[in-house]
């Protein structure tokens, strides 16, 4: 990645050239955690455009309160770092990123304050319940938040999924060069079943391409592995998704869990890779039973389509109705639940536990097949 580096940063990167202990010495620094080491990638490499850094408190405030930045644009979910009082007592401008020990760009620290976390959590999530992964996240994690600009040094390294991530400039110029006009996205933090490959040809028949997008960031630890979903992926696509129209790229953001104003982050998110169209489903980007079922999807109706820049497009729950012989919806399928193959994310797991293969009308056999090695190790 070509990074420029202001001059006030130059200073800073020339004594990165001397030991690592030698430069600590002269500033503070701070150790990404999984979430906030996302955070800085999705930043830092226009994901999370318009941002170009942690929010500060003004910015912070009014997107709790009415979901948008200081500045009036559309923002759902706020973006912050959070640390400890003692950490934020030792910080006076600058501040060290590091990642394994290693220095990776720096933040020009202008604001620290202390949040309004249970506001935060009530407004964002919907709940203060600690129960609730994301509320569970930001009441665990520091008490003042620093705001500022970020600057990498190096790209942030991985050791997974390298072929498959994209940056938005990537994308952006892989879409012009198949000239796709139109560009729908899939997000997802599970394995694709068959009513994901429904939605996903469903859209894929008005527009150009398709990008599956899956999430490999932070997720609950009951959550399928992303190494093993990017599987799934790989075996699905190669055998039933015409080539020339569909890209795989990994999303690196972490999940928050925060159902109807999650998946207006994600559809911006996508729309900063050159993505014209967002798939959004059942509980888009929920947990447990704190949204409702299409919650994700009547959010979007707070907003014009010009301030969001991407259109939803909206699907009830699919599944495999046996009298129809075919994926359906309630829109086009007239027929009982006692026609229509639904299965449990609990009685799935079971059976992959034991070794039974899904029924072919709920997931493809390659895929069951995968999901069964990834759960009888």
């Amino acid at each position: 990645m070509d990074i420029s580096i202001s001059p006030r940063s130059k200073a800073v990167q020339n004594r990165l050239t001397s030991p690592v202990k030698i430069v600590r010495e002269g500033f503070p620094e701070i150790i990404l955690d999984t979430r906030a080491l996302a955070d800085v990638e999705c930043i830092t490499t226009g994901i999370y455009s318009p941002l170009k850094g942690f929010l500060g408190k003004a910015d912070y405030t009014r997107v709790i309160e009415e979901m948008r930045l200081q500045n009036g644009t559309v923002w759902p979910i706020p973006v912050t770092l959070p640390v400890s009082q003692e950490v934020a007592d030792s910080i006076k401008d600058d501040v060290l990123l590091v990642q394994d020990d290693e220095v990776i760009g720096i933040m020009h620290v202008t604001e620290k304050y202390s949040p309004d976390k249970e506001k935060e959590c009530a407004n964002v999530y919907g709940t203060t319940d600690p129960a609730h992964p994301g509320v569970k996240a930001v009441m665990e994690n520091g008490e003042v938040y620093l705001g500022g600009k970020i600057e990498l040094f190096s790209e942030i390294k991985h050791d997974d999924f390298q072929k498959y991530r994209l940056t938005p400039a990537q994308t952006r110029t892989y879409f012009k060069e198949k000239g796709w006009k139109t560009v729908v996205a899939f997000q997802t933090r599970n394995p694709l079943h068959r009513a994901h490959e429904y939605l996903q040809k469903v859209a894929l028949e008005m527009t150009d391409g398709l990008l599956i997008s899956p999430l490999v960031g932070a997720t609950k630890a009951d959550d399928v592995p992303a190494d093993v979903r990017i599987h799934t992926y790989e075996v699905i696509m190669d055998k039933y998704y015409p080539k020339e129209r569909v890209l795989l790229g990994v999303f690196p953001a972490a999940m928050r869990y925060a159902g109807p104003r999650e998946a207006i982050m994600h559809a911006l998110a996508r729309k900063n890779y050159g993505v014209t169209h967002f798939i959004v489903g059942r509980d888009h980007a929920g947990v447990g039973d704190y949204y409702g079922t299409y919650d994700a999807q009547k959010i979007f109706n707070q907003f014009t389509a010009e301030e969001i820049g991407i259109t939803p497009l909206c699907f009830e729950h699919a599944f495999y109705c046996k009298a129809c012989g075919h994926m359906g919806s309630d829109k086009t399928c007239p027929h009982g639940k006692e026609d229509r193959v639904h299965l449990s994310g609990t009685k799935v797991r079971a059976m992959l536990s034991n070794g039974e293969m899904p029924p072919g009308e709920f997931t493809r056999p390659e895929v069951a097949k995968v999901l069964i090695e990834a759960y009888q190790k």
